[in-house]
């Protein structure tokens, strides 16, 4: 069964974007990045399995006493998430895969709707081949000799320039 289920009370009417980690393994990743969709009201969807039980005391304690402001919604599997996705909106909106492997820089993207998704993969072993060629693809670069950055600061980065760019796009017709 692809069953989705909401985990909060929190709904967000039209959002901006939406974060969508895939079978996320480190609690406190998504604890921050849960705090972050808090902070800019962002939509976050979980893709099962999760490395963690939702209740872990370190995705808690990351977003502290956030949660009641989150609008999460866990999905048994990607098939699950697809079928809520595609009934989002009349139009499905577009998804940007991220990841380490890709080679177009996310700053590229300059045709971003508002209310698309951002996906990302594990964080030790990225998404799997057949999303990364479902979707368009893209990266943080990186100068350094590390093979990728910490996932919730590839959300952080990744989700403010794309609700930056919303906002540029939104205030020029309303000047």
């Amino acid at each position: 069964m692809s069953e989705s289920i909401s985990r909060s009370a929190r709904r967000i009417e039209n959002p901006p974007l939406h974060i969508i980690l895939f079978e996320p393994e480190i609690p406190a990743n998504t604890g921050n990045i849960a705090r972050l969709c808090a902070a800019a009201e962002i939509p976050l969807h979980l893709i099962h399995p999760l490395g963690f039980k939702t209740d872990d005391r370190n995705l808690k304690r990351a977003g502290l006493d956030y949660w009641s402001e989150v609008d999460v919604t866990e999905h048994n599997n990607f098939t699950g998430f697809s079928e809520l996705w595609n009934n989002l909106t009349a139009v499905p909106k577009p998804i940007i895969a991220l990841s380490a492997r890709a080679e177009k820089n996310y700053i590229s993207i300059t045709d971003f709707p508002w209310g698309s998704g951002l996906l990302f993969g594990p964080e030790t072993r990225g998404l799997p081949p057949y999303l990364l060629d479902s979707y368009l693809t893209c990266t943080v670069p990186m100068t350094g000799k590390v093979r990728s950055l910490n996932l919730s600061t590839t959300v952080g980065i990744v989700a403010y320039h794309f609700l930056q760019q919303l906002k540029n796009f939104c205030h020029m017709g309303s000047s």
